[in-house]
């Protein structure tokens, strides 16, 4: 008995060491997540040189053409101090919850970077990107055969070297490791910072999603099939009911002073066959625009458009 419970608590301790071991090694990164690692560091970049050349906006135009490469390479300096040199990462790479690892290390668990690959990394990314940028400014117009063969010479390696990263980003879409030259050639390589847990989809949302813009959509297709100008009236009659009105002409000249629609003294008056009366203009483009176009006021609907011919009198205009 006690050696069968010796040799359950063996089997358990190799497992809770074996689990700690898994914990302590590195999980692969998907290609999506380092690329987008790479468009945020481009874009930190060009944030920072923006935010710089805004501070002098007030000085003479051309004030940073003749020393850019080296501000740019100084801001770049600051941004490698305080990003790989001191945290493994990128900023992008923080974000995304990414770091560098030394792949050179012969184990699986998390190495970090070496001071000479972090020295080797300013001066590939830094470095030669200042070289590119001041060397065609050293050699444009330099016009000695010397200077031309240097210029040839360097604008035949920069373009190998961007082969060379053509063909390190096919490799990197089949194999999904080192997305830059520069990784491959350090040996430096993407890993999560803490291990990537099994994600628990929550379909709640998504059905409150989908459910509101199916309702959107039906809206959309309902609302042009909805006579609102009817509708409106048709409220407004029943919010506002009208009685006790007879077809007498007295029952006209009463309610002639106004349009029923506009609310205005009714210019060139019609009528309906109703007992109110409506500015021509009025009735005439609401009935164009709706051919089942009834009363506001009683709601009776258009028998026939005829002018009112009443008698005011003149103290009645000046009221």
């Amino acid at each position: 008995m006690m050696l069968r419970f010796k040799g359950c608590r063996k089997i358990f301790c190799e497992e809770m060491a074996s689990s700690i071991g898994n914990e302590k090694s590195v999980n692969p990164v998907l290609r999506i997540s380092q690329l987008d690692a790479l468009e945020l560091n481009k874009a930190l970049e060009q944030l920072v040189w923006s935010q710089f050349t805004s501070c002098f906006h007030g000085f003479k135009p051309g004030v940073l053409a003749h020393f850019e490469p080296e501000v740019k390479a100084f801001l770049c300096l600051i941004l490698w101090k305080f990003t790989i040199y001191s945290k493994n990462a990128t900023v992008g790479q923080a974000i995304l919850n990414i770091q560098y690892k030394n792949n050179l290390a012969q184990t699986e668990k998390y190495q970090p970077l070496s001071k000479h690959q972090k020295l080797w990394y300013l001066i590939f990314t830094v470095g030669g990107r200042w070289l590119e940028e001041r060397c065609y400014d050293l050699f444009s117009n330099r016009q000695q055969q010397s200077f031309g063969r240097i210029k040839s010479c360097i604008s035949f390696g920069s373009g190998l070297i961007k082969l060379c990263g053509l063909l390190n980003f096919l490799i990197f879409l089949q194999k999904g490791t080192f997305a830059t030259l520069t990784e491959r050639i350090l040996g430096i390589r993407s890993v999560f910072c803490k291990p990537q847990s099994v994600r628990q989809v929550g379909f709640e949302y998504m059905n409150r999603e989908l459910l509101w813009h199916g309702f959107a959509e039906f809206l959309i297709y309902l609302l042009p099939l909805v006579n609102v100008q009817k509708l409106k009236l048709k409220i407004s009659s029943w919010c506002l009911p009208i009685t006790g009105l007879s077809n007498s002409e007295n029952t006209l000249a009463a309610h002639c002073r106004e349009c029923s629609l506009c609310g205005e003294w009714p210019t060139m008056p019609h009528t309906i066959g109703c007992p109110h009366v409506f500015c021509y203009y009025c009735i005439k483009s609401n009935f164009l625009f709706d051919m089942y176009f009834t009363c506001p006021k009683c709601g009776s609907e258009v028998h026939s458009l005829q002018p009112l011919k009443y008698k005011i009198e003149m103290a009645e205009l000046h009221i």
